[in-house]
């Protein structure tokens, strides 16, 4: 063999291997899309792995009914009863979804404590795309508990009063916000040194957060700034703009706010979601480059 031949045999298979119809399929994708795919194929991968632990997604399913028992019919009944439960759905769905940011927090950090990202890092994936695929397939989780919460307003007598594409409205922004919650999680466990820490600091923001809203009582009967607090919080404005949709009221007696997030639920919840979004995929995607350069 000349050394010439030898040159070409050495030379020749790296020069073919791009020619191969999947290589080229993906090395020609639009880098758009190609974050799309390879965040639908982590996100199947993050549903399946659900199998092998199972205990988040049962907590994820079992939690709006301890809730909707709880506030439902041991608070319930004080606080103005059928009506109230009623009016309730709206901020247990709204909890629910905000409460969506834990399930990513600890399973991103258990994925990062694991070196399951590690080993992601050796594919040939963009880095925004593990996280995309997490956020992502927490939104299907919380879609299962969206539905759960919605059985249980429905058994607890709740009704929505308005037409399909009002409720669908509702449903699909209740979503949004839930995506744009996810990645406050994200951020959490790329912060969190493991697994434990990470599940505490995804939780010790969340209870104020939810409870300093009209999620289930009046924001105007909070005393002092709560009030301001829980009148441009947008758990609240969730709340509110579910209850607009699902045409369900407040009970008698309850302090109807007259803020612009109030008058306008759903417009100040969807810019809130942008909002969250933006800066949390901006601060995830830095913080991960960040942890995982070395």
């Amino acid at each position: 063999m000349t050394a010439s031949t030898q040159v070409r045999a050495a030379h020749g298979p790296r020069r073919r291997a791009p020619a191969t119809g999947p290589a080229l399929t993906r090395a020609r994708r639009d880098p758009v899309l190609r974050v799309f795919a390879e965040s639908a194929d982590l996100a199947l991968r993050n549903l399946l792995h659900l199998r092998r632990t199972p205990a988040l997604l049962i907590t994820s399913l079992v939690e709006p009914v301890v809730y909707a028992a709880l506030i439902g019919y041991v608070f319930g009944d004080s606080l103005g009863g059928p009506a109230y439960r009623s009016y309730l759905v709206g901020g247990l769905l709204a909890q629910t979804v905000a409460f969506t940011t834990t399930y990513t927090t600890v399973g991103l950090a258990r994925d990062l404590e694991q070196g399951m990202v590690d080993r992601f890092r050796a594919l040939p994936i963009s880095r925004v795309s593990l996280l995309f695929g997490r956020t992502t397939s927490d939104l299907a989780t919380c879609a299962a508990s969206v539905a759960v919460t919605t059985t249980c307003g429905l058994l607890m007598g709740w009704r929505a009063h308005t037409g399909p594409f009002e409720v669908a409205a509702g449903f699909l922004l209740a979503l949004l916000f839930s995506f744009a919650m996810s990645w406050i999680g994200v951020f959490v466990a790329l912060i969190a040194p493991n697994t434990q820490v990470a599940g505490s600091l995804g939780l010790i923001w969340l209870f104020p957060a939810t409870f300093v809203s009209s999620a289930f009582v009046s924001g105007s009967s909070l005393p002092g700034p709560l009030s301001t607090l829980a009148a441009w919080n947008p758990i609240t404005s969730l709340a509110g703009a579910l209850r607009h949709f699902f045409g369900n009221p407040p009970p008698p007696g309850f302090q109807v706010p007259h803020d612009w997030p109030a008058r306008h639920p759903a417009l100040y919840t969807a810019a809130c979601s942008a909002l969250l979004i933006a800066v949390f995929v901006t601060l995830s995607t830095w913080r991960h480059r960040t942890r995982t350069s070395h």
